[in-house]
């Protein structure tokens, strides 16, 4: 290192000093010299620069937020985390377990390649403690691990888990690495120190939108109350003002409160009591960043009175909706299933159990976190076996039948929208597209199959089997209602592959009487190329109180769970209909004949898909976007205008060129310097000699 310093000074001195220099040496070397370092600094820089600063590799946060009972990205979709819990940093390894026997790399890979989202952090406040140091870790498997800190190695967890598009959530699973406490303090970590340690994680971690949010207590039992306003026992205060010291400092994160055990006398699991969260709510500064979280378990954790009850397991959906559930039916707030999980999955209590809860989560899209990855969970096992390598598949192929795709990537925008120019304005309102009748067609399911029930789960997928390209801005779908009830309806998008930002609901009705909802598309939704399909369309709708639906009355329903082609509900192009029969019609499908042009129709020129959403942006108005929309079961009701502005995907690969051209600029700085430094060596040495 000296004798590179001592190098950069002689340099130095050659370049710029003028007191060392024979005169010819200054009128010639010095200034090309000059010239060839200074050449060679500005082209190295300006790669660097295109490395940095080129936009396809800016990826804009996705930040998470709530809007009622639903969890939305930043652009608008709907988000429900399934996840997985990986304990270990709490205990007295302050590491995840498993690390002796696999390195961290390979576990973060098997939670991506088994479908999670997410995954539930737990640690405790110990794990900050200088003398807190990691161990039980194999660093022949995890060299990169070694000498680190507990908070080094979470920063680990959290980049890996970002590299793969997986979020995390902490959780503070405990003060110290003995035990869990009834309350969030205790007389060694107390409340100052509790809030403290989460604003240290909450600035640490701020613009990181791998960390989506943070679990202020795990399972508050024993002595917390809810609503009571005993600020030595009152949990939900105590969430108050860790929650606002947190969003004082990361406004982008989600507060995810747990329950109580107890509420006014009824008992139920350990931090899973939301009883009191109707009547007294948590009030934070930013609302729409509260999540409550519940814990639930089985038989096999603790025989509660409701598994040995005569009509187990029917009983369980009254029970969860007590307790917790009705925060989402009534659209109070979203709610996170943060632990379940057992050894069984099969005919026995315990399996029974289970099996239920994760149909009636995919039943009602609620996000949740298992319990565990780890096998060593003494009450319920995990989903590795005991060799920390082999997966439980029976437990796997149950959790499977309900997971969400990483955040993000439900969002694909189509190239030519996101660098769509807008064309100056023609004076005919659109170009026709001819279709034959059958071209387009709905693919349909649903999510709920009750005859009755509070909510219609309708998913679609439109396919396009002709040889045009189709704007989905052009095309609406109708699905038809027999609702006769005097309450509004109201409109939700759950997910679209093409975002929901882009599709809007409303409801009306034919001059016959026949009620439908009517689903459209934004002009950033893009187009359904030839021999495409548009990606799943996941919607809901309710009355607005919650009254049940007889959705087996409506004539576009039917109790299918797998994809079937379904001419009950109607799609229109233009205005005309292109595919499925409505409510007492037999007319048969004609092709659509263009009506906007106002000379006779000729035949279309190939038209690209490029072309066709040029023409759209600058021909058609916005569609209105509302996501949830409340509109009169009626009459439809005015609705506020949001324009659909395209965003950026969060993962935009580098394109070769670019790293051709950084690399480039990287050589060429680089010969031009060491051209420069061999000539200044020369001379030193030249000079040396002389």
């Amino acid at each position: 290192m000296r004798t590179f310093d001592h190098l950069l000074k002689l340099l130095r001195q050659r370049l710029f000093d003028q007191d060392i220099c024979e005169a010819p040496y200054k009128k010639t070397g010095r200034p090309l010299l000059r010239v060839l370092f200074v050449f060679g600094m500005i082209t190295i820089s300006l790669g660097a620069s295109m490395g940095v600063t080129n936009p396809s590799r800016a990826q804009a946060p996705n930040y998470l937020h709530t809007e009622g009972s639903a969890i939305v990205d930043s652009n608008g979709n709907r988000v429900i985390l399934t996840g997985i819990n990986w304990f270990g940093l709490e205990t007295e390894s302050f590491a995840p377990h498993g690390l002796w026997a696999r390195s961290l790399e390979s576990f973060l890979d098997q939670i991506q390649e088994l479908g999670f989202n997410t995954i539930r952090l737990p640690y405790s406040n110990e794990l900050f403690e200088p003398s807190s140091l990691p161990n039980s870790i194999n660093y022949d498997l995890n060299p990169d691990l070694e000498g680190l800190t507990g908070l080094e190695i979470m920063d680990k967890i959290i980049e890996g888990a970002g590299s793969r598009g997986i979020r995390v959530i902490l959780d503070r699973h405990r003060p110290d690495s003995h035990a869990q406490s009834e309350l969030w303090y205790t007389d060694m970590v107390d409340e100052e120190r509790w809030i403290s340690d989460w604003v240290m994680l909450a600035e640490r971690y701020k613009g990181n939108d791998t960390v989506i949010g943070m679990d202020l207590h795990n399972e508050p039992h024993g002595p917390a109350t809810w609503g009571t306003g005993d600020l030595t026992t009152d949990w939900r205060l105590a969430a108050e003002r860790a929650g606002n010291a947190i969003l004082a400092v990361n406004p982008d994160l989600l507060i995810i409160v747990q329950g109580v055990e107890q509420y006014e006398g009824d008992w139920y699991w350990w931090g899973g009591n939301l009883i009191g969260a109707g009547d007294y709510p948590v009030r934070l500064d930013l609302p729409d960043q509260l999540v409550y979280s519940t814990h639930v378990y089985g038989p096999g954790v603790y025989p509660q009175p409701w598994f040995s009850d005569a009509e187990f397991p029917e009983n369980l959906p009254e029970i969860w909706e007590s307790h917790w559930a009705y925060l989402v039916h009534e659209n109070i707030a979203p709610i996170i299933i943060g632990e379940f999980g057992g050894r069984s999955v099969g005919e026995d209590p315990e399996g029974i159990w289970q099996r239920t809860l994760v149909s009636y989560l995919r039943d009602n899209n609620l996000s949740y976190y298992y319990w565990t990855l780890n096998p060593n969970s003494g009450d319920t096992g995990g989903l590795l076996l005991d060799d920390w390598q082999s997966i439980d598949t029976e437990k796997q192929d149950l959790l499977s039948e309900f997971q969400f795709p990483s955040i993000g990537s439900e969002v694909p925008v189509p190239e030519s929208i996101v660098e769509l120019p807008t064309p100056e304005p023609v004076e005919e309102t659109s170009v026709p597209i001819l279709i034959d009748p059958q071209t387009l067609l709905v693919k349909y399911r649903t999510a709920n199959v009750e005859e009755r029930s509070q909510d219609s789960k309708p998913e679609f997928v439109i396919y396009n089997s002709g040889t045009t390209a189709i704007p989905l801005s052009r095309i609406e779908l109708l699905y038809w209602l027999e609702d006769q009830g005097d309450q509004p309806l109201i409109f939700h998008c759950d997910w679209a592959a093409i975002g929901c930002s882009n599709v809007k609901g409303s409801f009306d009705a034919k001059e016959d009487g026949e009620k439908y909802l009517r689903i459209n598309f934004g002009p950033a939704a893009g187009v359904i190329e030839q021999g495409q399909e548009s990606g799943e369309i996941k919607i809901r709708f309710n009355r607005n109180d919650w009254s049940p639906l007889e959705q087996s009355d409506d004539y576009s329903f039917s109790p299918v769970t797998e994809y079937v082609e379904w001419d009950r509900v109607t799609l229109n192009v233009d205005g005309q209909r292109v595919w499925g029969q409505e409510p007492g019609s037999e007319a048969v499908l004609a092709p659509v004949n263009p009506t906007t042009m106002p000379v006779e129709p000729s035949p279309i020129p190939d038209v690209t898909a490029d072309e066709l959403l040029q023409q759209e942006t600058s021909n058609e108005e916005p569609v209105e976007q509302t996501t949830p929309t409340t509109i009169a079961a009626d009459k439809p009701e005015e609705q506020s205008s949001v324009d659909p502005t395209p965003v950026e995907p969060n993962n935009v690969p580098t394109s070769p060129e670019t790293i051709s051209a950084v690399w480039v600029a990287f050589a060429v700085g680089a010969v031009v310097i060491l051209i420069g430094l061999g000539i200044v060596i020369g001379l030193l040495l030249g000079r040396g000699k002389s």
